[in-house]
């Protein structure tokens, strides 16, 4: 079997099992470590495998995530702050607070947008002195406040 395919069947199995223990099977528990474990192994092998060019397109792929993307999925209770304190805010920048793990900490990143709309809306993901300016003052809070920053840089050659 492809190694990709076996990728896409391990990612299928995983999110079969991920809603079982959710209707209550907690027996699926071990096998859902284990297949975690095993689609790790799979896809760290597969992208050892790919080649330069491969990996640049990889890393252009327009369905890649966004930083939106990983603040729903990774973090709790995020609040997001906006403004510069001296001019505005900038949507192209994403600056807040939220749980990591339990942990407190500060989420600063660039966001580009989904659609044609949104990516007008945040200048396609390109900064304005304001949202540098803003992303200064997220991390001086989080300096005062001893939490630790998390960044997600998207920008072309990163």
């Amino acid at each position: 079997m492809d190694l990709s395919k076996e990728i896409q069947s391990l990612s299928e199995k995983i999110e079969i099992l991920r809603k079982e223990i959710k209707q209550g099977k907690k027996e699926k528990i071990n096998e859902l470590v284990k297949a975690r474990k095993e689609f790790r192994r799979l896809a760290k092998t597969k992208m050892q495998q790919l080649s330069a060019w491969e990996r640049v397109q990889l890393a252009r792929h327009p369905k890649r995530p966004h930083t939106s993307d990983y603040i729903q999925n990774l973090f709790t209770d995020f609040v997001e702050l906006h403004g510069d304190r001296r001019f505005g805010d900038d949507k192209a920048v994403i600056a807040g607070f939220a749980f990591f793990e339990g942990i407190p900490v500060a989420v600063i990143g660039h966001e580009k947008g989904k659609d044609t709309k949104e990516k007008i809306e945040r200048n396609f993901g390109m900064p304005h002195p304001e949202g540098y300016r803003k992303a200064i003052r997220i991390m001086k809070l989080a300096e005062k406040f001893n939490r630790p920053v998390i960044t997600f840089i998207d920008t072309p050659g990163a």
